[in-house]
């Protein structure tokens, strides 16, 4: 069959792409049952790679593997700055894919899969637990290393580098409850992260402890459709804290919070949950709980070179310390 390729190999063997590749390329990672199965197929349809695959099969270069939502977030170029830096000094190579919430999963895990990376670092947040079921499934029946970075995935031992976020926005809304304010707002995001349940978790529960209702104002990230949400809702809420999932939302929040004549912090106390370039920025300056971004990148990067290499590991789910910065905002 002159023009067989890879995919046919794999389909008609009911295996993976990468499992192909194995058999080709390093053949003793594969059981015998299964190398069998694959190199029968490959003599009866005749299959050769081509040069340049051969090449690729052959190369010396590691290639990791960055699976992410998109990168327009301030966080994800420090989580991104620190994945490289790690990166280069291994000299592998980086290759970054984007799931969107309107791709097909099975077909974009495919896609990256095909590119034979020898590890991946999954960044996406967004992915629902079903998606995420099917993605990490995928990457563990293709045998490739993975760790999670920054992103939380419950009720699974894959290897993850986060920090405590349910902790962190516990602390500091117990500050808020601490210094007699009583109409704290969790102000988060109409899109669902993993991350932000985790915030949420840790703001309902100091709340309750205090005998106070948890109260969460949902909102977009982008500050045009955000700031026509907080002037609404500064004519209709009662409120004297925010703590923002996102340090451009927090301020956004405080930008309409002063056109609309509230003092900040007197009036209306607000903190950012990042401490990316906006809390600097900010007029006032914001007060953030310190997410470690480029450190979860960096830390993730070394943890996975460990599972390629095979090396020890005495910590396979990694939470990293965070403080909290005191500017001028709280």
């Amino acid at each position: 069959m002159a023009n067989t390729t890879i995919y046919d190999v794999a389909g008609k063997a009911g295996v993976s792409l990468a499992t192909v590749s194995r058999v080709m390329n390093n053949p003793e990672k594969v059981n015998a049952e299964t190398r069998d199965r694959v190199l029968k197929v490959i003599k009866e349809l005749g299959y050769r790679p081509n040069a340049i695959a051969r090449g690729l099969a052959s190369r010396k270069t590691t290639t990791i593997g960055i699976i992410m939502a998109d990168i327009s977030r301030a966080s994800t170029s420090q989580l991104l700055t620190g994945i490289v830096d790690i990166a280069k000094k291994y000299d592998y190579a980086v290759k970054i894919f984007t799931i969107g919430e309107n791709d097909d999963i099975r077909e974009s895990m495919r896609v990256i899969i095909a590119e034979q990376v020898d590890g991946i670092l999954f960044l996406n947040d967004e992915l629902v637990h079903d998606d995420m079921d099917l993605v990490i499934g995928q990457i563990q029946d293709a045998q490739i290393p993975v760790v999670l970075c920054n992103v939380f995935y419950d009720g699974t031992n894959i290897p993850s580098v986060n920090i405590d976020y349910e902790k962190a926005t516990y602390e500091i809304t117990k500050e808020f409850i601490s210094e007699g304010r009583k109409n704290v707002y969790l102000v988060s995001t109409v899109r669902r992260y993993s991350v932000n349940n985790h915030k949420l978790i840790g703001y309902t529960r100091a709340m309750e402890e205090a005998g106070l209702e948890p109260m969460v104002f949902r909102t977009s990230g982008d500050v045009q459709i955000n700031s026509l949400h907080f002037e609404e809702f500064l004519k209709t809420k009662k409120v004297d804290g925010v703590i923002a999932v996102r340090d451009s939302i927090a301020v956004s929040f405080i930008n309409m919070a002063i056109k609309n004549g509230l003092r900040v912090p007197e009036d209306v106390a607000v903190v950012g949950l990042q401490n990316t370039k906006y809390a600097i920025l900010s007029r006032p300056t914001l007060t953030c709980v310190d997410t470690p971004v480029y450190d979860i990148g960096a830390v993730s990067m070394r943890l996975l070179t460990k599972y390629m290499k095979n090396e020890e590991v005495s910590e396979a789910r990694v939470v990293l310390p965070y403080r909290i910065v005191k500017r001028e905002s709280k």
